[in-house]
């Protein structure tokens, strides 16, 4: 036996954390150095604590082999995995929300397309006759001086009034309830679309079994999708969920906090700002206050 090769082999259960901790020792990266090495202590900690059983691990091994699987072109499970598991809304608090100064972030989500067509101010994004109540949704850009963002971006997309976003539902045309706007010198914005409905997230897959085994639900609240993009100022990932919306208390992501609910208010025909309306419709006031920093990108999880 070469000098030194005992120190790599295990003797108990005791033995390996550190024996893995050792060999990822010289990574030169120390933030992936610190990242690993806290997965492998507190990873090997909870298979401790449950005591897995080998079968129990093959089965835990083939279930993200079948997320993997489950993903596509226009389907993302892992994201939906890490949605419903609550570690996507615990990552966006912890970086981004409940701040004074400016707005809280919130789940991107698994439905964001890259390419969405622009708009003028104040254009629709309904590409089709669906039905569902008119909704006027008018907004502001800031920074944390309160200061208007003029030229700011603003990506919007929701899931239409069935409950459906563009890419599952062959009856809508491509890139339906999708858009981008550029804010006024005002650093104001405004739109028109249809209210949208509260959906279930796709239960085809695993995770769809995951949350079976577990007896949940697999809706979501009624809600706005909003990426705002300004030179100079942090990426903001936003939602805007009805204040009147099924399952606000129980979204099956996590994803809904106290400063995400709009006020969805509804006028009867012509009533209210937008009295030349025919039917009862809905407005949407949204106030977005971004942080300083360098603007990003988000990478669309599907096509």
């Amino acid at each position: 036996m070469e000098s030194g090769q005992s120190g790599s082999i295990v003797s108990d259960v005791a033995s390996v954390t550190g024996i893995v901790l050792a060999a990822m020792s010289k990574t030169e990266d120390p933030r992936l150095k610190e990242i690993l090495g806290a997965l492998v202590v507190h990873g090997h900690a909870f298979l401790k604590q449950v005591k897995l059983t080998d079968e129990e691990f093959e089965q835990g091994l083939d279930f993200l082999r079948r997320v993997g699987l489950t993903c596509n072109d226009s389907h993302n499970e892992v994201v939906l995995l890490a949605d419903v598991l609550g570690m996507s809304t615990l990552v966006k608090v912890l970086n981004n929300s409940m701040n004074d100064e400016h707005s809280g972030g919130a789940l991107l989500g698994p439905f964001f397309r890259g390419g969405s067509p622009h708009y003028a101010l104040g254009a629709s994004i309904v590409q089709d006759d669906a039905p569902g109540a008119p909704i006027f949704v008018s907004g502001q850009v800031l920074d944390i001086r309160q200061q208007p963002i003029p030229n700011a971006k603003v990506d919007v997309w929701q899931a239409s009034p069935v409950g459906l976003y563009e890419n599952q539902d062959p009856d809508q045309p491509e890139m339906n309830l999708r858009g981008h706007f550029f804010t006024d010198a005002r650093g104001e914005f405004r739109f028109r679309s249809v209210r949208p409905a509260g959906y279930p997230v796709p239960t085809h897959g695993p995770v769809g079994d995951l949350l079976r085994a577990q007896h949940r639900h697999p809706y979501r609240p009624a809600h706005l999708h909003f990426v705002v993009i300004a030179e100079g100022c942090t990426t903001l990932i936003s939602q805007i969920f009805a204040d009147d919306a099924e399952y606000l208390d129980s979204d099956v992501v996590f994803g809904v906090t106290r400063d995400l609910v709009g006020k969805f208010e509804r006028h009867e025909a012509g009533t209210g700002p937008r009295a030349e309306q025919t039917v009862p419709y809905y407005t949407l006031h949204c106030r977005f206050v971004l942080a300083e920093g360098v603007p990003t990108h988000p990478t669309p999880p599907i096509k």
